[in-house]
């Protein structure tokens, strides 16, 4: 079993934290129990060179990082921005690949820089189609692997409100036989994407998408994987669709703690439940409303509220543990006494993982205090309030001690589908 983040992002992407480099990723990979981890914007050429001086390869399409004995391991990897005109409509379209080398990562940063900046950020922006990405991706390396990112995000998902299409088909034209994985993204989860019926093929994937290192594994990929012995090869085949046996499950945020679950309006702090109030524009300023991924889903959906396929993996919903010490503590994410409990918790518990699925209650009392303790009870009871994200607004949590029937929204809204 190996937990797996496959898509991250380096300093040198918009927005992202100074302090990622490749060997704190291996580190903060370490202290949060991820055994397999994308390098993020390889191909962007500072990174590329920060990779080869930092990583050894393992003979087996991955990398470690050297001086490290038990060092996760690196896939190399990417985001890539595509924006294009299409059926008289803008698009913008963010897909990640993988590749089996370095040296393909820089075949492939030669051949894209032709439709656009490489370095300018390490999420690159071409100006192609996302079919003709696809193209020139496997063009280039017959045995990279692609995958819509945060399918539902409104600006840059294949399937968004705003730039996005109705269907992968659409979204990838002839491409579209190379899509076998989608990403679901923050502000969805596995049961939204069973109401999909064109998703039956696919491998439901959950990554962080991180700009800071703390956000490193806020969702992450159970992988049937031994990562003594692992591949390349194998990494890809566990998430080559819905009927591999190498995705065990997947570990989720709440998705109405992600930032375009609801429809909304950020300037005016409007934000409104889709299923239950039919608006288009902000009730205080008359602006249109961003419509959110529950929107969205309920739009493209096929099938009744409570479908789960056969196939379907199983799935967790988390809370990340900084999170769950900021809202004890009463105090911020980044401020001294969070992170020096959060360091406590790991150092005496081994993995941020451990502390938040299998650690004893008195086991994380002793280390950090029995409010965090509780903290951690309630949250795997489900015993949490979640005021949905919108807009580009993160969602905010409570943790109540309710008993799970009452948690609001209920059901995150599914039932009335």
């Amino acid at each position: 079993m190996a937990l797996a983040d496959l898509h991250i992002h380096s300093r040198f992407a918009m927005a992202c934290s100074d302090s990622i480099t490749i060997r704190s990723l291996a580190q903060t990979a370490t202290r949060k129990g991820i055994s397999i981890i994308g390098t993020g914007d390889i191909l962007h050429g500072k990174w590329i060179n920060e990779a080869e001086e930092e990583l050894e390869a393992t003979g087996k399409g991955v990398y470690r990082l050297k001086g490290m004995a038990q060092s996760p391991l690196f896939i190399p990897s990417a985001e890539v921005s595509t924006v294009f005109y299409d059926e008289g409509k803008a698009r913008k379209i963010h897909n990640c690949i993988l590749l089996p080398d370095i040296e393909s990562a820089k075949s492939l940063r030669a051949v894209l820089s032709k439709y656009g900046s490489m370095d300018s950020d390490g999420r690159p922006t071409i100006n192609a189609s996302a079919a003709e990405f696809v193209e020139l991706l496997f063009e280039t390396e017959p045995n990279a692997f692609v995958f819509p990112a945060h399918i539902w995000t409104p600006y840059f998902g294949a399937l968004g409100s705003i730039s996005g299409y109705d269907s992968i088909k659409d979204a990838y034209k002839d491409q579209a036989k190379r899509i076998h994985a989608i990403e679901t993204g923050l502000s969805s989860d596995p049961p939204m994407n069973w109401l999909i019926k064109e998703m039956d093929s696919m491998a439901l994937i959950s990554n962080s998408d991180m700009h800071s290192l703390m956000n490193m594994g806020r969702e992450v990929n159970n992988l049937d994987i031994d990562i003594g012995d692992a591949e390349y090869s194998d990494i890809i085949k566990s998430i080559s669709g819905r009927d591999s046996e190498g995705l065990l499950s997947t570990i989720e945020f709440y998705p109405e703690e992600g930032k375009y679950h609801y429809d909304g309006h950020r300037d005016c702090h409007f934000s409104v439940d889709p299923l239950t109030e039919h608006i288009q524009n902000c009730r205080i300023c008359g602006k249109p409303l961003v419509r959110g991924v529950l929107h969205r889903v309920a739009d493209l959906s096929g099938r009744a509220a409570g479908y789960k396929p056969a196939n379907g993996k199983p799935y967790i919903h988390l809370i990340p543990l900084v999170e769950l010490i900021s809202h004890s503590l009463g105090k911020g994410k980044y401020t001294k006494s969070v992170v020096e409990a959060y360091n406590s918790l790991v150092g005496e518990l081994s993995t941020e993982f451990n502390v938040l699925i299998n650690a004893k209650k008195d086991e994380i009392s002793v280390a950090a205090g029995e409010e965090i303790a509780d903290a951690v009870m309630l949250m795997r009871e489900g015993k949490i309030t979640i005021t949905p994200g919108y807009a580009g607004v993160f969602g905010k949590i409570d943790i109540t001690g309710a008993p799970p029937e009452t948690r609001k929204p209920k059901q995150r809204g599914l039932d009335d589908f």
